[in-house]
Order: structure tokens, then C-alpha cells, then sequence
């Protein structure tokens, strides 16, 4: 009886402790809530307090990520939820309640421990690509192989006949604080703001975290920016639950270089779990390749994931919280390189697609995993996901939506890219003992060493073919803000220069992986070629599925994903691309820059010496004044001409002005455009347009006969069709002789415009509809 009583007293309080928090509005009410939460969790064991989450818990999750409803299905209100919080003190409550050192997360811990509680995950909220695995039995079966997030977890529902996702508490409040910031990215991309070239997006914002990005048009006296919630909870997990390396205290945990069978399991397992969790929801998502290409083929081939998906971007909104995520990884990287000399890099490396335990429960990971796997125990999780989320930025971002989205992709890129500079000290404003924590780190060398060398093998592809594609990128966006991504193209080119051993190593792999094995004296070559294979694989997996077309504004060929072609000096290889956007460039700045001319082109120069400490000579001419590009416009329409495929003349059509040349737009039909453009350039070609005034005079036809002397209607009718005749081909003669002196093309494009073809349609059906309604007035 006691105990009855005291369990429906306990159900009480939390139906009243919940009834709180869905009323708690003000600062101060939230913060009362807080204490009253800590205070009940402190009164009541870990068996006691199943009530709480299984009344109280829900309600709660439903205000931390402001939620509409409890259990929450529906998208966040982002002005109401409480880690969306301004106000410092709010702020510093709700951190210390769901503080991973908190009495909350202890409970949880507890609670777990005694398997006490399980949710359902909605369907809905998992990542697209698991959502479209769940609609069938056959495929839930292999959705545990697939994804080792949901081994385990996935449940089928007797009564409704389906599968579900049930989690324990931790997983399930896991799942909601990782599934938030795509939600909330989702509801921002509904709104986003179209760039004009009028009203051009400027990335101060962003640009200003780079030293190679910011300027000096704020004056040096920039304001604070501080640290979200969000992201301060997220560091705290991190930091609490995912072990990096030796030297770093982690509370509870030992060591991964060290492992040994008194590790605790349930850690080991808490740590994957959330590693894999973060970048299901943020790096894979609504991607159409989600799992490699060997996995897919082991279980009887592949998924249609691209017909379901589609080519999308990824979530917009991410950048920040990717990036926390990839830098506190690479941290291990960080970790490991200081023992990297231990470890002899010319060992064979292993190309292996990583698991859930077998990176933490080898007593040696790394010794097992020398040679490429060396590079750091978590990279390896997030290698592939991550080049293919900003990969699917880059090619799939809208060309008429601002770029914001594909900045902070960039920086995530930038960051991956030089992990030589991650320390403890990025993480500063995020932890609040981080000069504590830092003095048992290790001082991080700011330039790239020797050490790194496992890093960029294997994470080549960063490197080498993702600099392609954002070169494809920088020209597909050049119009929207010439001056920033100059400053993007400078960065990236910055970092790959920034070593003469980082460079000397790309180019070496480049030559490595173009030639074939022979012998030779260099011992580098022979010991690079025994990477080729694991490039060539990783290049086929992470780029499986995706494509550019000739549409899109793209300068790559529809098989780029089958080469490297960065040091490739064809046409659509590094160094032409880089030449090309250089052009282009100083074209846009000097349309655009105004009294910031001099220093843009200044910069432009200084990229220009930098492409050519990469490509080992100069490339580029000196950029040429203003008065000089006047001049050289013509000559430089060569470097313009679109590439196309084609017999006779019709590959080389040339048309006055750019207007023509541009990829399709979102204005056009696009089938009727290509089809209107190849019937100008034949009537030019035929006409003789493309001649000038250079060509041959028109042939006359003598007419033999009489003609003074017509009789009779047949005579007449012929003398004055002829007559017709030779008044309609003279007048096309002299209209064809007046387009050649002032080379005039035809150009019957613009009737390809949606406007044009909705208005012709229009009057179509009008007439169609008027004929129509006469014969019923008739009837």
C-alpha cells in the first residue's frame, strides 16, 4: 500500500511538474522550472522517477526545442525554444540542466542502466533516406547492416503491422537534439531570399572568420559574436561522451589508443552511437548514395535511393554545427599525429569501411590500422558522408538562392583542410576551462609537416577532385559577388600552396596516379603507387550517382567523376579552369567594383601569383587596366566560345555579345532554347552572317526569254510572281547585306522565354476556346 501510494504521488508531482514547463513563458518562470526539475531528480531514485519520463520528459523536450505539441511531431518555433535563448542568464540555467555532468543526465544514465524506459522515434523526423528503407519489411531486415545507428533498434509493431524506432532515453533525447537544426534549417530554406545582381549577398559575416577572407572595410573594431546554446551543448556532449585521444582527460573513459577489456561498454556504445547519429541526420540525410557502394552490392545491389530522392542539396542552416562536429573529430587526428612517427607510413594501407566497435576494440588501433587508416579513429567515420555533403552543395545549389548556405559549407572544407591548425584553443568561447584542458595538450603546429602526410593521403579527394568541382562552382556563382568568390578561390588556392611539401606530395600522387607502375630510383613514386587503388575506389564511392550537365553552368565533362584532373593541362583541366575564372573575373570586377577596382584587381594579382607557385611557372599575363580589357575583349571571345560536339562548322558558332553563350536559365525552356540556338547558328552559317562583311558577293541568275511582250492571264500571273519574288529575295538580300555591316547575328533565343511561350500558349487556347464556343452558339 505504501509504495502504491507513494508511486501515484510521484505520477502526481510529474503530471504537475510537466503542467509547469508547458506554462513556463518568462525568463524567470523558465529558470524556476529548471530548479524544480533538478530538485525532483535529486528526491527520487533512478526506479522511482519512470514516471517523470515517461510524463514530464516529453513535455520537456517539446520546450527545449520549442516544439508545438507533446510528444512533438511538428516543426520547432524557434522563438520559443529554450536553447534558441538571448538572454546570457536563461541561457546559463537551461546549459547547466542539460549539462552532460548535470543531475539530468545522470538520471538518464541511471535510468538506462535498468532498461526502465523506451520511446518510439517518429518515423517522420528519422534522416529520408531511412524513412524510405522503413516502408518495407525486406528492407527494414537490412537497415541494421546499413546503418549500425538502428542495430538493434528497430521494432516491428505488431498491431499496426509496421516498423518503429525505439530508443532509450538517452537515444531518444539524442535523436530530438540532432534532428533540431535540420528542422530548423528546413523552415529557413522555405524562406529563402533569391540574390539579384542588383541587390548583391554579402558574406561579411562568414568571410571575417577567415584571415584570408576579411578586410579592412570595418575598420578593426568588430563586435563579439557570442556562442549559441546549441552550440555550447554540443561541444559539452562532445567533449563528455566522445573520447578523442590519449592526452585529453575524459571523465569515466580511458583511453582509445589504449583500449583494454575493462573498458566500459556501455561508453564505447554511447560514443558511436552519437558519432553516428550526428552525421545520419546532418551529413547523410536525403543523400541518394547513403551507404558505400560495396555495402550496397554485398546485400544483392543497389537501392533506388536516386529516384526517391533526387539531386538535392543538403539540409541549408548546418554549417555551424558540421563544422564543430568535423573539428572536434579531428581532433584525434591532432592526437595521433604526434605518435605518427612511431608508425612507418610506407606500410601497406587497408581500405575498409569502418563498423561500430572495431575502431575502439583493437588493444593497438593504431598499429592495426597503419598506412592511410592512421590518420585518426574517427576520421575514418565521417570521410565519406562529409566530401559528399559538400560536394552536393556545391554542384546542387540553386543558382538564383543566396549562397550563404554554400559559405558555410565552404568553411566547414576550409577547416577539414588544414587540421594542422585545430587546438583546444578554437574551442575557447565554448567551454569555459579550456586553459586548463590546453595546458595538457600538446601545442598543435600551425603549418603542414611530414606527420601529416597519412591525413591527406587518405583524404585525397579533399585535396584534389573537390577543388575541381568547386572551380565549377566559383564560375557557376561569379555573377552573384565577384569579390567573394575571388576571395573563396584565394583561400583554397592559399592552402594548397601553403606548404612546398603539401604541394611536391599532391603533385607526386597526381603523377602516381595517371602513370603506371615501373621501376624506378625515386623510392617516393614506388612507394605512392600502393595508395592509387585506395584513391581509385574512394573516387568511384564517394562520387557514386552524382552528375553535371552542360546546363548548370558546370565546366566538367559528364564522366568527371572517373579522373583527376587538377594538374591536367587539357581544356577542361586545372590550370585551363583557373585561367578561364581569372579572365572572367577581372571582367566582373571592373562591371561592378567602382572605386574598389585597384584593390580587387590587386588581390586578383596576388591569386594569380599563386596559381602559379601551383601549376610551377606563370599562367596569366598581367591583369590588364580597365582600358586594356577594352581593348582585348575581342580577342579574348576566343577563350569564351562554348565547347560543343558537333560536325562542320556548327561547333565553332559564334555569336555577338554573351548573352547567347550562357547556360540556360531558370526563364527558359530549356529544350526549346538548345533547339533555337542550333536553328540561329544554321541560318547564320547559311546566310553567311558569320562571314562579315568578308564574304563572297551573292551569285546572280540571268533570265534568258523575252519579257517586253506579255499576253494572255498565264504570262501575267508568272511576270508578277517573278515580280513578288525578286522584291521579297531583294529585300532579304539587303537585310542580310545590312546585318553583315553591322554584324548582326540572328537570334531567335529569346522566344524561348517562359514569358514568350506562355503568352503563345495562351493565345492558342483563347482560340481554341472561341472556335469552340462559335460552333456551340451554331448548334
Amino acid at each position: 500500500m505504501i509504495s502504491h501510494t507513494h508511486a501515484t504521488d510521484t505520477q502526481t508531482k510529474s503530471t504537475a511538474l510537466a503542467s509547469k514547463i508547458l506554462a513556463a513563458t518568462t525568463p524567470q518562470q523558465i529558470a524556476a522550472v529548471c530548479g524544480a526539475i533538478e530538485s525532483f531528480l535529486h528526491k527520487h531514485t533512478p526506479d522511482q522517477t519512470r514516471w517523470f519520463f515517461s510524463i514530464t520528459f516529453p513535455t520537456l523536450i517539446c520546450k527545449i526545442f520549442g516544439f508545438a505539441e507533446s510528444p512533438p511531431h511538428r516543426p520547432p518555433q524557434s522563438p520559443t525554444a529554450w536553447v534558441d535563448s538571448v538572454d546570457s542568464e536563461l541561457a546559463s540555467r537551461v546549459f547547466n540542466l542539460l549539462s552532460p555532468i548535470g543531475v539530468l543526465m545522470s538520471s538518464i544514465s541511471a535510468v538506462d542502466r535498468l532498461s526502465l524506459m523506451k520511446y518510439v522515434f517518429p518515423i517522420e523526423r528519422l534522416p529520408e533516406w531511412v524513412r524510405f528503407l522503413l516502408q518495407s519489411e525486406r528492407d527494414c531486415r537490412v537497415l541494421a547492416d546499413f546503418c549500425p545507428l538502428f542495430k538493434g533498434r528497430i521494432k516491428e509493431d505488431s498491431i499496426k503491422g509496421s516498423f518503429q524506432v525505439q530508443l532509450n532515453v538517452f537515444e531518444y533525447y539524442f535523436f530530438w537534439f540532432a534532428y533540431y537544426p535540420v528542422c530548423r534549417g528546413n523552415n529557413e530554406n522555405s524562406d529563402t531570399v533569391r540574390v539579384r545582381r542588383s541587390r548583391k549577398f554579402r558574406l561579411e559575416n562568414w568571410a571575417s572568420s577567415f584571415p584570408g577572407l576579411s578586410t579592412n572595410k570595418r575598420g578593426g573594431s568588430e563586435q563579439k559574436v557570442e556562442c549559441g546554446l546549441y552550440l555550447r551543448l554540443l561541444y559539452s556532449y562532445l567533449r563528455a561522451f566522445v573520447p578523442i585521444s590519449v592526452n585529453t582527460h575524459q571523465p569515466y573513459r580511458s583511453s582509445l589508443l589504449h583500449y583494454n577489456s575493462s573498458y566500459d561498454n556501455y561508453v564505447v556504445d554511447q560514443a558511436e552511437f552519437i558519432v553516428n547519429a550526428l552525421k545520419h541526420f546532418w551529413l547523410v540525410d536525403n543523400d541518394f548514395s547513403p551507404v558505400p557502394v560495396n555495402v550496397c552490392k554485398s546485400f544483392g545491389g543497389s537501392f533506388p535511393f536516386r529516384s526517391v530522392l533526387g539531386e538535392t542539396p543538403p539540409t541549408s542552416g548546418l554549417g555551424e554545427v558540421v563544422n564543430l562536429f568535423v573539428k572536434y573529430l579531428n581532433l584525434s587526428s591532432v592526437a595521433l599525429t604526434e605518435v605518427s612517427d612511431q608508425v612507418e607510413c610506407s606500410e601497406s594501407p587497408r581500405w575498409r569501411v569502418l563498423g561500430s566497435s572495431d575502431v575502439f576494440k583493437s588493444r593497438n588501433a593504431m598499429s592495426a590500422t597503419s598506412g592511410v587508416d592512421s590518420i585518426g579513429c574517427w576520421n575514418s567515420w565521417i570521410q565519406r558522408p562529409l566530401y559528399r555533403f559538400i560536394l552536393r552543395t556545391f554542384l546542387f545549389c540553386p543558382v538564383e538562392t543566396s549562397i550563404k548556405n554554400a559559405s558555410q559549407v565552404f568553411s566547414v572544407w576550409i577547416s577539414y583542410m588544414e587540421p594542422w591548425t585545430i587546438s583546444l584553443e578554437d574551442f575557447k568561447e565554448l567551454e569555459a576551462d579550456v586553459g586548463t584542458l590546453a595546458k595538457n595538450t600538446t601545442k598543435v603546429n600551425p603549418q603542414y609537416s611530414s606527420s601529416w602526410q597519412a591525413f591527406v593521403l587518405s583524404n585525397y579527394l579533399f585535396y584534389s577532385s573537390l577543388v575541381m568541382h568547386f572551380f565549377g562552382f566559383a564560375h557557376k556563382f561569379l555573377h552573384t559577388d565577384p569579390e567573394v568568390i575571388v576571395q573563396m578561390v584565394s583561400k583554397v588556392i592559399n592552402i594548397l600552396t601553403s606548404s612546398g611539401e603539401l604541394i611536391d606530395l599532391i603533385k607526386i600522387v597526381d603523377t602516381v596516379f595517371h602513370s603506371k607502375p615501373a621501376t624506378s630510383s625515386k623510392s617516393m613514386l614506388n612507394s605512392l603507387y600502393r595508395f592509387v587503388p585506395t584513391i581509385r575506389e574512394q573516387l568511384q564511392d564517394w562520387e557514386d550517382g552524382l552528375c553535371e550537365s552542360d546546363a548548370d553552368g558546370s565546366f566538367l565533362h559528364a564522366n568527371w567523376n572517373k579522373d583527376l584532373r587538377l594538374f591536367s593541362d587539357g581544356d577542361d583541366g586545372g590550370q585551363q579552369l583557373l585561367q578561364l575564372f581569372v579572365l572572367r573575373a577581372e571582367s566582373e570586377l571592373q562591371a561592378v567594383s567602382g572605386d574598389n577596382l585597384a584593390v580587387n584587381l590587386q588581390c586578383l594579382d596576388s591569386l594569380k601569383n599563386r596559381i602559379g607557385c601551383l601549376y610551377g611557372g606563370p599562367i596569366i599575363k598581367s591583369v590588364a587596366t580597365p582600358l586594356e580589357g577594352r581593348q582585348r575583349q575581342e580577342s579574348r571571345n576566343d577563350i569564351f566560345k562554348p565547347r560543343r560536339v558537333g560536325k562542320g562548322r556548327s561547333a565553332d558558332i559564334e555569336f555577338k555579345g554573351d548573352w547567347m553563350k550562357r547556360p540556360i536559365s531558370n526563364d527558359e525552356v530549356a529544350w526549346l532554347a538548345k533547339l533555337l540556338v542550333s536553328l540561329s547558328g544554321w541560318l547564320n552559317e547559311n546566310l553567311g552572317l558569320n562571314q562579315g562583311e568578308n564574304s563572297p558577293a551573292l551569285s546572280y541568275v540571268e533570265v534568258s526569254g523575252d519579257l517586253s511582250n506579255v499576253c494572255g492571264p498565264t504570262e501575267t500571273m508568272k511576270v508578277l510572281l517573278c515580280s513578288v519574288g525578286t522584291w521579297f529575295i531583294t529585300s532579304c538580300c539587303a537585310a542580310i547585306e545590312f546585318m553583315k555591316k553591322h554584324g548582326l547575328r540572328v537570334n531567335l533565343r529569346m522566344l524561348a522565354s517562359k514569358k514568350v511561350v506562355t503568352v503563345l500558349l495562351a493565345i492558342v487556347v483563347l482560340n481554341v476556346l472561341r472556335k469552340a464556343i462559335t460552333k456551340t452558339q451554331r448548334v
